[in-house]
């Protein structure tokens, strides 16, 4: 490789010394020789695999970078970039990546979509190399049996459009964004607009494939029911890399209704009546109807140069329009709804709306799922919280006012019951069931590149967040693990904090907390896999 070999030496060198825990390579090749050296020996490829795997040098290595970096804060000059990007086209390339990452000793970062609101799949403070999934995205859809193989590089938009060309009338419930990757959706937890109909979407996993420590690839059967598991909602990240889910389909209508009904605080029925009824009735009403709502601080169009809440409630109902009016006629009069506030689409439409609206009343065509918007990322923050007991009138009155004074920020309400209130809180590692009302997500997004207004954004999510301590759950204060957020704790890598790690463990995932660490403990003891919030391994009585 000549010189391009002696500068890749010099700069892989100059990183890995960064960590004296990291093996140097050797002085006559650098990383890059030596790990594509070690892969072309443990997958015997007939592909060069060179194609596969980038160094910093690589002319493709910025642009396969970014094409999946989600949030813009994580893409910039000052961002720790990896060492080497790799690319896997087939399983076996996943476990010699593993096998060659570890033989080098330098940490791995699994990405699958680049949807984790901290970068976590693609940005350490050490040095390390990514394995990016985006190639295996392989879809079988079974309508038969009414089940599909995903691999983890596909993205959800592309899982509904495969099983649309299969079936009119079966779906599955996961996200409402398409770009976003399988691998992470789904063994972080996963929910969409159909939980209170199906639950979550690893309460509709059968089966998985995953590369282990060792570079076995197992299946459910070979891995053991502890690890399936543990990989249902305790983030794959922390035992090893997800290849594929093989998942439940689910039955959905030839027709769905839709419909999208907006209050502010000045309106005749208030933003504030709206959503004391909305914790009423949302939670507790008939399972096919999923109503979100979206709390935003907006201009005042009574007040000149006044700003005012905005609610909005964004819903699907798995039945026809008549049915959800005379439901939510009896329900939920406060919202108004009238049938010619709703439209009745087939359920692929309905994930074209969910997504943007304006493209599904402009004729979008589901083949619009299959854009993954690549190199595309906004600044963004997000938190998360769960509330358990409703929100008076008052205490609405004081959030709304708080929102106001702090600036941009929004709420996100996302209502649980229905069948999330029937499945016990340790079938899998995602603990929040019954006794929850609802989730809570707050959102800012801008895109002001400077410092300063990132540090502001962030400041007006820490603000209302704190604010919004006494509203809801507590011992511990409970949030959910997709919706990463490093504020409630981070893990040193240096010590392996049990401790650490019990801090936001306890949040993300309460009482099953020991049993992910008992299964990390006994799959991966050297905690190999590992990132700023994973499942740390259990101290040793030593």
């Amino acid at each position: 490789m000549g010189k391009t070999c002696l500068v890749c030496v010099c700069a892989v060198f100059f990183l890995l010394t960064l960590s004296s825990s990291l093996a140097a390579p050797s002085s006559s090749s650098s990383l890059y020789d030596s790990f594509l050296r070690c892969l072309t020996q443990q997958t015997k490829s007939s592909t060069p695999l060179s194609n596969i795997v980038f160094a910093q040098i690589n002319p493709s290595f910025p642009t396969v970078l970014q094409n999946y970096i989600r949030n813009a804060r994580y893409n910039t000059s000052q961002t720790q970039k990896p060492l080497l990007i790799v690319t896997p086209l087939q399983e076996f390339h996943v476990q010699g990546a593993v096998i060659c990452a570890k033989a080098a000793n330098v940490q791995i970062k699994i990405r699958s979509g680049g949807h984790d609101f901290e970068g976590l799949s693609y940005v350490s403070v050490e040095p390390f190399i990514v394995v990016d999934m985006f190639n295996l995205r392989a879809i079988t859809v079974d309508t038969t049996n009414q089940v599909a193989v995903v691999q983890a590089g596909a993205t959800l938009g592309e899982l509904y459009y495969r099983i649309w060309e299969k079936s009119k009338v079966l779906g599955f419930p996961a996200g409402v964004c398409p770009t976003v990757g399988i691998g992470g959706h789904i063994s972080g937890g996963g929910y969409g607009n159909m939980l209170r109909k199906y639950g979550l979407s690893v309460d509709n996993v059968i089966d998985a494939q995953i590369v282990d420590v060792k570079g076995n690839l197992l299946n459910r059967k070979s891995m053991g029911e502890d690890l399936f598991w543990a990989i249902r909602g305790g983030g794959g990240g922390s035992f090893g890399v997800i290849v594929s889910f093989t998942i439940k389909l689910v039955p959905v209508p030839a027709a769905v209704t839709i419909f999208r009904v907006e209050k502010t605080l000045e309106t005749n029925v208030t933003a504030t009546d709206l959503v004391v009824q909305w914790q009423q009735v949302a939670p507790t009403t008939d399972e096919r109807l999923f109503m979100r709502l979206l709390l935003q601080p907006v201009s005042s169009d009574v007040v000149k140069g006044g700003r005012t809440v905005r609610a909005t409630v964004v819903a699907l109902f798995l039945g026809g329009a008549d049915e959800v009016v005379s439901i939510l006629g009896k329900e939920f009069p406060l919202l108004g709804l009238k049938k010619e506030d709703c439209s009745e689409v087939s359920w692929i439409d309905s994930v074209l709306w969910w997504d943007d609206d304006e493209s599904l009343k402009n004729g979008g065509k589901p083949e619009t799922l299959l854009n993954r918007n690549v190199n595309s990322a906004s600044f963004l923050k997000r938190k998360s919280d769960y509330v358990q007991n409703a929100i008076s009138k008052q205490g609405l009155t004081l959030i709304f006012k708080k929102m106001i004074e702090v600036g941009k920020i929004g709420l996100v309400f996302n209502p649980y019951g229905g069948k999330m209130g029937e499945i016990p809180s340790d079938a899998t590692p995602f603990p929040h069931r019954k006794g929850n009302l609802f989730k809570m997500q707050y959102s800012v997004t801008w895109k002001d590149p400077s410092p300063g207004a990132t540090l502001n954004f962030l400041n007006e999510a820490k603000m209302l967040y704190s604010y919004m301590t006494p509203f809801v759950s507590k011992n511990p204060r409970s949030a959910y693990l997709n919706y990463r957020d490093l504020d409630i704790g981070v893990n040193d890598f240096g010590k392996n904090s049990f401790a650490e790690g019990q801090v936001y463990g306890s949040k993300y995932f309460n009482g099953n907390f020991d049993r992910l660490v008992n299964v990390k403990t006994k799959v991966d003891p050297q905690n190999f896999f590992r990132n700023e919030q994973s499942i740390p391994v259990r101290p040793s009585k030593a």
